[in-house]
Parts: structure tokens; sequence; C-alpha cells
């Protein structure tokens, strides 16, 4: 059994810590603040985040870096991309030069339109890139803290790494695969949320079942041609990291971010809608940094800018499907990214 520590107590954090602990593995759920470690020791469940996943008793929730870290063979970053540099900050100098880290938030920066795992590299001195991955895929926390079969792709620069993570992460309920494909994987997880808002949009105009489908189909050819163009693997998109998490996203209830696309349809402002939630979903944050991104390399990418315009510039959500449908007629499939528009 390994020793492994999770960052954070979101839902998904909490839950990979629950499930890795019923393995029998010696999990530590690092928390923010000593007020909550105790509370959530206490406690014995994350009554906020994932209500009814009882902590096994493997699993000990603290505060304390050097407790948290100790001789932590993997460490599971779990927390918001709007807060992973100040949480690394945090941890850093605790983390044992050997282990690896996993990535387990699916975001862009913002500010640098940075993945997760080189903000990872970033924050940790230099922490040896090839030991700096990422876990993504069709991953509802509800479904998996209840036991449902799920699947789950975790990638890393080489296959040793990859290999050990994937041996402390899989289990009968958890089947996780490995690749070598850090890129996609991580863009894969954060660009299929824009697709989800755009998917819950539908859903709440009740626009039907055709509409959803060819909105999903257009939107992953239109991330793929995005991460293709930085580097990933266009295969990639095409696994549990890209259309696996895009289906599962674009329809489940559970789904935070196809939350937020119907509640644009019932015409309620972004902001009040996060004002809601307990947590704002990724898709938002990632739409504009996914726009930035794509603007510098060329990339047009029409899903995206009304899934933003909707959001962010208050444009009728029925009117930006009105205008994506007139624009002009282009082919399906194109062999390499361009700046032509095929959306």
């Amino acid at each position: 059994m390994a020793r492994v520590t999770v960052a954070g107590t979101t839902g998904w954090g909490t839950t990979l810590g629950v499930i890795l602990a019923k393995q029998g593995h010696s999990v530590y759920l690092w928390a923010r603040t000593v007020t909550e470690a105790l509370a959530l020791q206490k406690a014995r469940e994350n009554k906020r985040f994932a209500a009814g996943a009882i902590f096994p008793s493997t699993l000990r929730v603290c505060n304390d870096p050097d407790e948290a870290l100790g001789e932590t063979e993997l460490l599971i970053v779990a927390v918001p991309s709007t807060t992973v540099r100040v949480n690394l900050r945090k941890l850093a100098i605790a983390i044992p030069s050997r282990s690896l880290i996993v990535s387990a938030t699916k975001g862009i920066d913002l500010k640098t339109g940075k993945r997760m795992s080189e903000l990872i590299y970033e924050e940790t001195d230099g922490h040896d890139s090839d030991l700096i991955g990422a876990l993504s895929g069709p991953n509802l926390a509800r479904e998996i803290a209840d036991g449902k079969p799920s699947s789950a792709t975790v990638a890393f620069p080489n296959t040793t790494s990859a290999k050990q993570a994937q041996s402390i992460l899989n289990s009968e309920s958890f089947r996780v695969y490995r690749s070598d494909d850090l890129i996609g994987v991580e863009l894969g997880g954060a660009l299929k949320n824009i697709v989800a808002i755009g998917a819950g949009i539908i859903d709440g105009l009740g626009l039907g079942n055709n509409s959803k489908s060819a909105f999903l189909t257009r939107g992953l050819h239109e991330i793929s041609r995005l991460g293709v163009t930085l580097g990933a693997k266009p295969e990639t998109f095409y696994g549990l990291a890209g259309v696996g998490d895009m289906i599962a996203t674009a329809f489940s209830q559970l789904s935070r971010n196809r939350h937020v696309g119907e509640q644009l349809a019932k015409g309620k402002s972004i902001e009040n809608i996060v004002a809601e939630m307990d947590q704002a979903p990724e898709g938002i944050h990632t739409t504009n940094a996914a726009l930035t991104i794509a603007q510098h390399h060329g990339i047009d990418m029409p899903l995206t800018e009304m899934t933003a315009r909707v959001m962010f510039e208050h444009l009728d959500p029925l009117r930006a499907i009105q205008q994506l449908m007139r624009r002009a007629p282009a082919p399906e499939i194109r062999a390499t990214p361009s700046n032509d528009s095929a959306s």
C-alpha cells in the first residue's frame, strides 16, 4: 500500500481521498486551515462537498504540510485552478523530491494560459517534470464516491511515472488507464467544460437532441483543433479525457458546467449563477483562457466565442445559436489546424 496525500477538500479531492483510503492506502487529506481540518477530522465526512462519503480509518485530515506530505509517494492536487499557485506555495517546501505529483484540477490559468502541471512545476521549485502528471476523465465525484464503476486516464511525460501512479490509483471500481500525452489529457479535461456549458444552454432552450448532438460533435472538433495546435495528440481527444469526459459533463444532472448553461438559457446572469453555487465551475474561467490562447495562435473557435458572449456580454442565448447557424458553409473535416473557420 502507498502513502498518498490529497491537497484540497473539494468534492473531487475528498472523493479521491476516500476511495484511495478504502483500498488500504494511507491517505492524508490536506485542508487549508486548522479549523477546517479539525472539523473534518471530527465529523469523518465532508458534508459540504461530499456528503455521505464516510472517511475510512486510513484517512486523516490535517493542515500541517510536513504532516500531510511526510514520506508521501503520491501527491494529488485537487484545488480550484484559481488557487493552485497559492496552495502549492504553502506545500512546496514539504514535498519529497521523488514524490509523484498529479493534478486532478481541470482548468487553465486565466492569467498565463498555462496548464496546471506547468503551474505545479513553477511553484515546486523545479520538481522533476517527469514526476508531474494529470488525472482526467468522466469523473463525476458523486458517482465515484458511491462506488459506481468509473474510468479515468493518468498521464505523465514518461511511462515509468505513469505506471507507478496508475498502480496506486487503479481499483475494482475506478479503472485507470495511462498515457504519455500530458498536454492532451490536461487540455481535454479543461476545454470540454466549455462545450458542456454550451450543451447546457441548448438543454435550457429546449432545442432537442439533434441540436445538442451537433453542438457536442462540433465542439469536440473545435477543442481538439486547439489542443493539437498546442502539442496534444489528436487521439487523446477521442478517449476518456476528451469525448468521454465531455459526454458525462454535458449530459449529467450532477455537472456544474452544464448547470451554468441551463441557467444562462433561463436568463440568469453569470454573476447570479455563480453566487448560488458552492464553487465556480472551471468552465467559466477556461472559456476566456481558451479564447486568449486561440487568438494568439490564430485558431478560430466560434462555439467558444459565442459561449463567452452569452456569459460575459449578455448575448441572448437563442440569438447566439442563430448566429452560429448562419455562418458560411464549410467543410466538416480539415486535416490540420488553421485559422480559417470550420465550425
